[in-house]
């Protein structure tokens, strides 16, 4: 990797911000899922070993008023990772200001602050997100090393990655480094065969993803909703299927220019209503009831992408064949699911977002060999866009 990582730098002594992405799940003042905080954990544990003082920053939610930093603020997670590390952690409710200064100033070695939600900037002129150069500037002041552990984020250019980066030493975290290695390492230097399966409602999100992974996939296949819009392209009957009206001459454009590596579901499984408890249909691709709308790939699909992913050596998944939050129509998911699970000496990885909340709640996590922790900064990685996150982390 070219960029520096936290083993690159002398952190004894020093303290050292870590931009985290402790941007959980919470319902009622409590956290529902830490799985980010766990992720972070090998980074914090790194540091507090080798003696930093550990300063961590997140942002937790959107805030755009006064009311909404009740509800979102970083204490819950302070907490948690309290408990996690099995040490004491310091929370300052600020994200600026004398008291934040006070508690870095009697920082030991090993210890560790938290500081409020970097969004709480944001109420007064989105200095977070806009980048406010002042402020990143003034949070880069508060520290001597820079570690940007928050690939979720990478997307973005912030104030607490970018922002911070350009005033000072700065490296990627563990959780940072191993997404940059197998996203990027899977899409730009993949053992061949390489098969990417794309799935979720929409073409109009996958575009760029599409376009870029025709050129580096050996075979492409597409389910989930965006199907129907190539199935549409192809002059079959969808049904009420799901259908971007806009996007099927483009849709026409991808199945000309991609020839046989781009792969569609031959079946479905159809529905009069969106719901669990409906009759369910059965139809191949030339067979669409009218009236019916197409919820999942159907089981000859499954047998289809399990032949094309046998022998596969890099496989790159991102979003569910069909309708998973409803179990009658999460077989095609599970089906893909399993058909990755046995591959042999392959790396396979999911990009984040809804196949990485698919693959966890069907019981499939342990069975990949990476799930991406960021939604929207997988998919633009997937897209061979660089990343402002990645690319502020100062050169080896």
């Amino acid at each position: 990797m070219t960029k520096k990582v936290v083993t690159d730098l002398d952190v004894a002594g020093k303290k050292v911000l870590v931009r985290a992405d402790f941007n959980v799940p919470m319902k009622d003042g409590a956290i529902t899922n830490d799985n980010r905080i766990v992720q972070a954990l090998p980074t914090i544990n790194y540091l507090i070993e080798n003696n930093a003082k550990v300063i961590l920053f997140s942002h937790l939610g959107k805030v755009k008023t006064e009311e909404d930093k009740a509800k979102l603020s970083l204490k819950p997670v302070a907490d948690r990772l309290a408990e996690l590390l099995g040490k004491a952690v310091t929370f300052v409710p600020e994200t600026r200001g004398e008291a934040l200064e006070t508690a870095i100033a009697a920082l030991k070695d090993g210890d560790v602050l938290v500081f409020e939600n970097t969004r709480f900037e944001d109420v007064d002129g989105k200095k977070e997100s806009k980048n406010d150069a002042e402020l990143g500037k003034y949070w880069a002041s508060l520290g001597d090393l820079f570690v940007n552990d928050a690939f979720g984020t990478a997307h973005r250019a912030h104030a607490s990655n970018v922002g911070i980066a350009s005033n000072l030493e700065s490296a990627a975290g563990f959780l940072m480094e191993k997404e940059i290695k197998f996203i990027g390492g899977a899409v730009d230097e993949p053992v061949r065969p390489f098969v990417a399966i794309l799935g979720g409602a929409k073409v109009s999100d996958k575009i760029g993803v599409i376009k870029h992974l025709l050129n580096k996939a050996d075979k492409v296949l597409i389910g989930g909703g965006m199907a129907y819009t190539f199935m549409k392209a192809q002059g079959l009957e969808i049904g009420k299927s799901l259908l971007e009206a806009d996007k099927v001459e483009l849709a026409k454009e991808l199945l000309e220019s991609a020839g046989d590596k781009l792969i569609l579901p031959i079946d479905a499984k159809m529905a009069h209503e969106f719901g669990n408890d409906v009759e369910i249909t059965i139809a191949k691709n030339e067979e669409f009831p009218a009236d019916q709308m197409a919820l999942d790939i159907g089981p000859a699909s499954v047998e289809l992408f399990a032949k094309e992913l046998e022998g596969a050596k890099t496989v790159v998944w991102n979003g569910p064949m069909g309708v998973f939050e409803l179990s009658n129509f999460a077989q095609g998911t599970i089906g893909v699911c399993e058909a990755i699970a046995k591959l042999s000496d392959a790396v396979t990885i999911i990009g984040g977002g809804d196949s990485a909340a698919a693959a966890m709640q069907l019981g499939f996590a342990d069975d990949f060999t990476h799930i991406s922790t960021g939604g929207g900064a997988s998919l633009e990685y997937l897209e061979g866009k660089e990343l402002p996150g990645v690319a502020s982390i100062s050169d080896k």
